[in-house]
This record gives C-alpha cells, structure tokens and sequence, in this order.
C-alpha cells in the first residue's frame, strides 16, 4: 500500500459536486478545510479518488490553463491525508527522478521511481510531498517495496495543495525527468489514459 488506508471516503471534484460551486477554491486554507472537514463528518482518516475524473477545480491555477484547451481529465489517484503522512514504495525499485515543480497548483515536491512490472518498465510518481522528502535522493538509488520514500507536504510547499499524494503510474516518461503530466486535455484523454494505468491497480480500493 502506498499509504496506510484503514479508512476512507470517496471525495468527488468534478462538477457533479455541487460545494465547489460555493467555494473560493484560490484560498487554500478554505480548500483544506473543505476536505478535511469532510473527512472528520465521516469519521475516516483519507480521502480517495480521482483517476479519469473530469475536475473543475484545476480552474484555480493558471498551471492548467496554459494551452488552448485547459487540462482537466486527472491521470493518477489522490489520497487526501495529514501533511506528514508517510508514503511506501509499492514495488522494487530505483529512483528515476526528483524535482521541486513549485508553482501555485503543481505538484512541489515530486519524485518518480522505476520499476520492473510484468517484464516491462513501470514507472511511479508521488507528487505534493515535503521539501525534506527530496533530501539524500539521487537518481538510480535503490528502494525496497514497503520501504519509506517520502512524506505528504504542507501547503504552501506541496504545490499549494490541501496535503495529499498524487499517485501517478506511466508506461512511457515521453522522455520528461522530474515530472510528467497529472492532468490532461480532454482532446488528449485517451493518448494518455493509454500510458497511465489506473493506479488503483496496486491500491485495491474497493469502489473506485
């Protein structure tokens, strides 16, 4: 497991949820409270969700607005928790490579691992982790699965986030290091669903 789940609720940030209308979205301290209140009402320590879901907070960040066509179809799994939750790796591995992407509604924080899945090349990615979490990394280090990699970050430095872990599995890194895309066009769903498997493969949650 990526991160320890012994409870959780299935958080929806597409345009089905009718809060978001209701919210400023730019204050991330309202965001985060917005989650983590829903978290306590349930009674559940993580929130899940979001692999192929058509977001409209991404409208926050001009970080999603830079092309013709604004990336809001999600690519990887978020798992909404406490800044300082721990995160595994779920697979053998080796780093492939680390970068803070620190603009207002990026990742931060990032680190992507490679890995052997099948016989072929799997590659990982954890994003809006701590600063501290990139310290001692270099490319090509070792990592055992179950093995401590890193941290869920606060905001400001997480990216501007209300702290949680993008999961993000890539058949192909499109040549990038340090980062890949999270979010994508809705023109260019299906090219990228096409080498970012639902990470839910290696999670088991059930009803996502």
């Amino acid at each position: 497991m990526v991160i320890s789940i012994p409870s959780y609720l299935i958080l929806d940030f597409s345009a089905a949820n009718p809060d978001l209308a209701t919210l400023d979205l730019t204050d991330t301290a309202v965001f985060s409270d917005y989650v983590f209140d829903k978290l306590r009402q349930a009674n559940v320590l993580v929130g899940v969700g979001g692999y192929n879901e058509h977001r409209v907070i991404y409208r926050r960040s001009a970080h999603f607005q830079q092309t013709a066509e604004p990336r809001e179809i999600h690519l990887g799994i978020d798992l909404w928790a406490d800044a300082g939750t721990p995160v595994y790796a779920p697979l053998d591995g080796v780093v492939h490579s680390f970068q803070d992407n620190n603009n207002f509604g990026d990742y931060g924080p990032t680190i992507i691992l490679e890995h052997q899945y099948a016989g072929k090349p799997l590659y990982s990615l954890y994003g809006h982790l701590s600063r501290l979490s990139l310290e001692g990394l270099y490319e090509g280090k070792p990592v055992k699965a179950g093995e401590t990699i890193a941290e869920i970050g606060p905001y400001p430095e997480n990216g501007n986030w209300p702290p949680h872990l993008h999961f993000q599995l890539m058949t192909d890194m499109l040549g990038l290091t340090g980062d890949f895309p999270g979010v994508c066009s809705l023109r260019d769903r299906d090219r990228y669903l096409a080498i970012c498997p639902d990470p839910n493969l290696f999670l088991g949650i059930e009803g996502l």
